[in-house]
């Protein structure tokens, strides 16, 4: 069975390091619900990080495929060179950069790039072992009861 601070993904403290309190009250917050109430994960996410659009496979378009760019609505011509983001979405280079320079995610699906920003990468990893939890305790459940 897990300890308290790995079932939350945290690391306790050095000897000698002091807790940041206001990582602290926002949990707090956050775990009262009122994160919601103070507009908080209503911002927009920052853009994909450098290294991540840089690392973005390059597609050259052959003659068989007939897909149009889902930004511009352009046919792809044939030995266009085309990045795909990790959720295979093709798009031409000089429509999807822009994009990633302002959010993080596809402009189709909304799969989300990795960012430069730790306290959004933070939130992604909070929301992603809130979900995890509410899978166990609904396993947990039907185990119980089902």
């Amino acid at each position: 069975m897990s300890d308290y601070f790995e079932e939350m993904g945290w690391t306790p403290l050095q000897d000698g390091a002091t807790p940041n309190s206001l990582l602290q009250m926002a949990r707090f917050l956050r775990d009262m619900g009122m994160w919601e109430m103070l507009g908080q994960h209503e911002k927009l996410p920052p853009p994909a990080s450098k290294a991540a659009v840089e690392a973005l496979e390059e597609i050259k378009i052959t003659d068989a495929e007939s897909k149009q760019c889902p930004v511009c609505l352009k046919t792809f011509e044939t030995c266009d060179i085309v990045k795909c983001l990790p959720c295979h979405h093709s798009f031409h280079k000089e429509c999807i950069i822009p994009w990633l320079e302002k959010t993080n995610s596809c402009p189709l699906c909304r799969h989300e790039l990795p960012t430069d920003d730790e306290d959004y990468e933070l939130y992604r990893k909070e929301k992603a072992r809130a979900v995890e939890r509410e899978k166990d305790l609904e396993t947990l459940h039907n185990s119980m009861f089902g």
